[in-house]
């Protein structure tokens, strides 16, 4: 019998406990608001807020605001000092750093030991759970996983005390029996220099028998393509014959596809997405031929929502989970055991089913362009560009995009910078595609692009090879966790990228 055999019996009263997301999912959400408030009664947040009177959803919706990063920076910064009881009972001793606000480079989020044990690490347990269920003839732990991880440093030099990558707190904190089955080894995975690490990881990996991916899906291609090289083969399963599945989250993986599928050529290799962020595990890709996720209701994480339509007005409707509707687009607002409370975590989502409730996600409520109404999101501009590769057999592997609110001849239009990994047959052929599909997809876009009156033709212009990896290291962002932001009102990045690709910056008002 196979290692695989054996292991996959210790997950059977998990995928028997995971049906109660299909029959009985708004229990498992009030079960876990009252085991939040209970926990959270014996914290200042929780004092200060009145946790001890909230006996239901409405009291805890009353008494408690909704919350970004500025309003719990001053408390995170008491925990990260040392200070116990804060917004969970007793001392936190990780922080993820996250991507900053307008206020600070960076964001430190709790990682409290109760959020690791159920949230996280149980997040990483029902993704093989149904991974296994799925693929019952699967070989998992007859090889290794590769596991892509950051990297970490000391906290105000509090001893024990670490901030860094997600994916390093994970590696620094997991079952010394799961090191059994990972590689690169520890002190590797957790280098903070991606180009270093990466070619050790490839020397470290090439002659193991790797049967499963975990990663961002752009690091982790990085890694591959370092394989191949150091190898000489064409194709990953040339190196590794029995890698099955790539368990891949942070970004959308739709621009990276086609760029593994042909590297990977085996016909029964799978793709499985998860929603595993800084702030916690919430979603996992429970059946393959469905690209939505099930939202995991049973973990440490309650669920608020507020409709996109009303985002950003004084007083917006937040509903609870049972509140939600197919095919609205909402904020995500979490309470956590990791001491978040109705925080807006600043992604999109959509329901397409709510019995089970599943979900894409569709964006970043401050990754999108509206500069004249448009109202385009990240959705629209994935299935776009997924569109305009088809329609020109290009293959996109990163790209950025905002406004030009006014040019020299007073025109107006979206500016988009594309790095392909394999060119389209016009980029003038991929800019009109990529427009079209816009305007099929969001009515806004379209009504603005009529007649060219509002919005000019989009204008596409090629990134040299590198280009967003220069700019990423640049940044000291180079590998982790870190995303290349994909759409924004601001010009910036973009014209920081711009700059070094060569270009001149575009006249604009934004600066």
């Amino acid at each position: 019998m196979s290692l695989t055999r054996i292991a996959s019996m210790a997950f059977l009263p998990r995928q028997k406990s995971l049906e109660k997301h299909f029959t009985t999912p708004d229990e498992l959400q009030e079960r876990v608001l009252r085991y939040l408030i209970s926990k959270g009664k014996n914290t200042e947040y929780g004092a200060s807020h009145h946790f001890d009177e909230i006996r239901a959803y409405t009291d805890f919706a009353a008494n408690i605001p909704v919350n970004t990063y500025e309003e719990l920076k001053g408390d995170i910064d008491r925990m990260r000092h040392g200070e116990k009881n804060v917004l969970w009972p007793g001392t936190v001793k990780w922080y993820a750093k996250s991507s900053g606000t307008t206020n600070d480079k960076s964001k430190f989020i709790p990682v409290s030991a109760d959020g690791l044990k159920n949230v996280h690490y149980q997040g990483g347990t029902d993704v093989v759970a149904m991974y296994l269920q799925n693929n019952p003839n699967s070989r998992l732990f007859d090889g290794k996983g590769l596991i892509l991880g950051g990297s970490h440093s000391p906290n105000y030099n509090l001893s024990g005390s670490l901030v860094g990558d997600l994916s390093a707190i994970l590696i620094e904190n997991i079952n010394p029996l799961v090191n059994l089955v990972r590689v690169p080894q520890k002190k590797t995975a957790l280098l903070s220099d991606f180009e270093v690490k990466r070619d050790l990881i490839a020397r470290e990996t090439m002659h193991k028998n790797v049967t499963n991916l975990s990663g961002v899906p752009s690091w982790m291609m990085s890694v591959l393509v370092r394989v191949l090289e150091l190898t000489g083969k064409q194709h990953i399963n040339e190196v590794w014959p029995n890698l099955e599945v790539f368990f891949h989250g942070g970004i959308a993986f739709t621009p990276y596809r086609k760029q593994y599928e042909q590297i990977i050529t085996s016909p029964g290799m799978h793709y499985m997405e998860t929603y595993n962020a800084s702030e916690g595990f919430f979603g996992i890709q429970n059946d393959p031929s469905d690209p939505s996720m099930l939202l995991m209701l049973d973990y440490g994480v309650y669920y608020e929502f507020i409709p996109m339509d009303e985002f950003g007005t004084d007083r917006p409707t937040v509903l609870p989970l049972s509140g939600v509707e197919v095919g609205r687009n909402y904020a995500m607002l979490i309470s956590t055991s990791c001491g978040l409370w109705r925080y807006l975590i600043g992604d999109t989502v959509q329901f397409t089913s709510t019995r089970p409730y599943k979900f894409v996600i569709t964006g970043r409520t401050k990754y999108f362009i509206n500069a004249f109404g448009e109202e385009l999101i990240m959705d629209n501009a994935e299935k776009g560009l997924q569109y305009a590769c088809e329609q020109t057999g290009a293959q996109v592997s990163e790209y950025t995009a905002a406004p030009v609110y006014m040019d020299a001849r007073a025109k107006c239009r979206h500016q988009w910078l594309i790095e392909f990994s394999r060119q389209p047959d016009s980029l003038d052929h991929f800019a009109h595609a990529l427009d079209e599909r816009l305007q099929q997809l969001n009515s806004d876009y379209e009504a603005k692009r009529f007649h060219d009156i509002t919005l000019q033709h989009l204008e596409v212009i090629e990134a040299r090879q590198g280009l967003f990896n220069d700019w990423l290291k640049a940044k000291g962002k180079l590998g982790g966790q870190h995303k290349v932001p994909r759409l924004s009102n601001s010009r910036k990045n973009l014209d920081e990228l711009l700059q070094l690709n060569g270009n001149n910056k575009s006249n604009d008002n934004d600066k």
